[in-house]
């Protein structure tokens, strides 16, 4: 019988059967913002839209399956009633408002990135919380990518930690930083930032999509499979936005940023994803000569500039993850001879001031269509609550006619397009923080129940608000 098989290639008889697949070169060029690739060079990347953002790569991929047609070995299986319940032993850093953050302190084999602007603090948080770890007994691993040992041990004796037992990897591969780590028994590694290492097999720059993200992946199987707790700083861009792919945040248990009053020394820093607490959870900072030191009393520190004569100024109290924060709104309107008066927002979206414009123009009467308006929050915090809306409103009206508000009061409600103040959540915590820093009256919505020690002024809509402000 004719045999009908294709007769093998001469290359096809001599590889031998069991050998891998041949290995290939990838190249083109990849988005250092959003990591969009092409095989071609574009000016302007079709994904984020950014120009002149493209780099080029060479990436080793394998042709051919990913695995061998071998046996594949199952992995193992656990049923979730085996598994403990434990919540496992936090470790504290022993600063206060870090370990809030973080919600109750660092967990075992957790992964947590670090954010913020240059220069706000990134570094001497994680150089603190590294000694305060050390001193305790813990191992420490701190990888120094960014800065030479001599440069940290200066850093460390301006904080006065200059001898606390931090064990220093000044290396920039990944690889061998976590090898180095590891050997010297780290429970902790701290590495300072993510994109200064770089991991080795990758013809990219350290900082790039493609080393962050292959970076981000041998992390989190370092920190899990290790227990090995481990924190990474991030630089972040124009918009503030850690630098790199969207992938690096989806795959850290937690994600903190640093925010920065404009002009003063205190410094916020705010939970956007935590896996083991609260999310918008926040803790406040002051920069001083021996580095950050954890605010006690946040609202008060938020409140010293508060001035009760001049117009423009409400105070309200907002949830911010498991507290409540007293804080002032602070507005400025002036006659304009522009066709289209100017809108300026600090601390709150600029549509969210809009809305509340036509609100007061429509239900309150008072109109701001000849003047420019600017609109701002105390302390550099960003403003997302809506229980501070009738606060803005206030402050709006109160600049809009020059006339200061009332002494000691505040104002908490929610402010609809129809003009109704809705009521808000958590009202009797905000209401006691409001009385603990000295406020006597505040106007809030119907139905809200007393409070010991601060004087409810129950309003239905704007006009009632207004009326109540201006009696």
């Amino acid at each position: 019988m004719r045999c009908l098989a294709p007769c093998p290639t001469r290359s096809q008889r001599d590889r031998p059967v069991d050998s891998p697949p041949m290995a290939r070169a990838a190249r083109g060029f990849r988005c250092r913002e959003c990591g969009w690739a092409t095989p071609a060079y574009v000016g302007r990347c079709a994904q984020c839209q950014a120009w002149n953002t493209l780099d080029q790569f060479t990436e080793t991929q394998r042709s051919g399956p990913a695995r061998s047609a071998g046996v594949v070995v199952p992995g193992r299986t656990v049923r979730l009633a085996d598994v403990p319940d434990e919540p496992g032993r936090r470790l504290s850093t022993e600063i206060p408002e870090f370990d809030r953050v973080l919600g109750g302190g660092l967990v075992p084999g957790s992964l947590v990135l670090v954010g913020g602007d240059p220069g706000i603090g990134k570094s001497t948080l994680m150089l603190q919380a590294a000694a305060r770890l050390a001193q305790r007994g813990t191992v420490v691993a701190y990888v120094c990518g960014e800065e030479s040992p001599r440069q940290v041990r200066l850093r460390a004796t301006r904080l006065g930690v200059g001898e606390a037992p931090v064990t220093l990897i000044p290396e920039s591969s990944l690889d061998a930083a976590l090898a180095a780590a590891e050997g010297a028994g780290a429970s902790v590694v701290i590495i300072d930032s993510i994109q200064s290492v770089y991991v080795e097999g990758l013809d990219t720059r350290s900082g790039g999509p493609a080393q962050l993200s292959e970076a981000g992946a041998r992390l989190v199987a370092f920190s899990k499979t290790n227990e090995i707790t481990t924190i990474v700083t991030g630089h972040v861009t124009k918009s503030g936005e850690i630098a790199g792919p969207r992938l690096l945040e989806h795959l850290v248990d937690a994600v903190l940023y640093f925010e920065n009053a404009e002009g003063g020394s205190v410094r916020v820093l705010r939970a956007i994803k935590n896996r083991f607490g609260a999310t918008d959870e926040v803790g406040v900072f002051e920069m001083t000569g021996e580095g950050l030191q954890s605010v006690e009393n946040p609202s008060s520190a938020l409140l010293e500039s508060h001035d009760a004569d001049a117009s423009g100024c409400a105070v309200t109290a907002v949830i911010e993850g498991s507290r409540p924060l007293a804080l002032e709104v602070q507005a400025l309107a002036v006659p304009t001879n522009l066709a289209s008066p100017r809108r300026i927002a600090s601390g709150l979206e600029t549509s969210r001031l809009h809305l509340l414009l036509a609100v007061l123009a429509r239900r309150g009467g008072v109109n701001t269509g000849a003047m420019d308006v600017v609109a701002s929050v105390s302390g550099g915090m960003r403003l997302r609550d809506t229980g501070a809306d009738l606060a803005i409103l206030a402050a709006l009206a109160s600049a809009a006619s020059d006339q200061p508000l009332p002494r000691a009061t505040a104002c908490l409600g929610e402010v609809a397009l129809s003009g109704a103040v809705r009521p808000v959540h958590q009202v009797q915590r905000r209401l006691a923080e409001l009385s603990r820093v000295g406020f006597k009256r505040c106007l809030v919505p119907n139905g809200t129940p007393a409070v010991d020690g601060i004087v409810l002024i129950p309003v239905r809509n704007v006009r009632d608000a207004l009326q109540s402000l201006h009696r």
